[in-house]
């Protein structure tokens, strides 16, 4: 079952794409509407044992038209998805959003942004 999973971060990253999944993935260019970003300090040591920075961004639900994140959508399998949810800091969660092209598609998103 293919599933969609909305980047805005590290999972666009080539190298990131084949540490955790043994292959890159082919992207399409995507908008996601009244959110934007918010910088947080992570915590998580075994996220931070791969070599990621301190520093990540989240997103933020806004509310506000003028407000949109720019990123990378990309086709995966439900047992990549579950590779994601493992990858992800302990204090990210995974929630579904409706991207501008009209995809529902799977987000990460900080539960704590303090």
């Amino acid at each position: 079952m293919k599933e969609y999973l909305f980047s805005y971060g590290t999972l666009q990253k080539r190298n990131v794409q084949f540490t955790l999944f043994g292959r890159t993935f082919q992207g399409s260019a995507d908008t996601l509407k009244e959110y934007k970003t918010a910088s947080i300090e992570i915590k998580d040591e075994s996220f931070l044992s791969k070599g990621e920075e301190k520093y990540q961004q989240t997103v933020i639900f806004s509310g506000d038209k003028n407000d949109f994140i720019q990123g990378t959508v990309f086709e995966i399998t439900a047992e990549e998805l579950i590779l994601a949810d493992k990858y992800e800091p302990g204090n990210y969660k995974r929630g579904k959003v409706v991207l501008e092209s009209g995809k529902e598609a799977w987000i990460y998103i900080a539960v704590e942004t303090t």
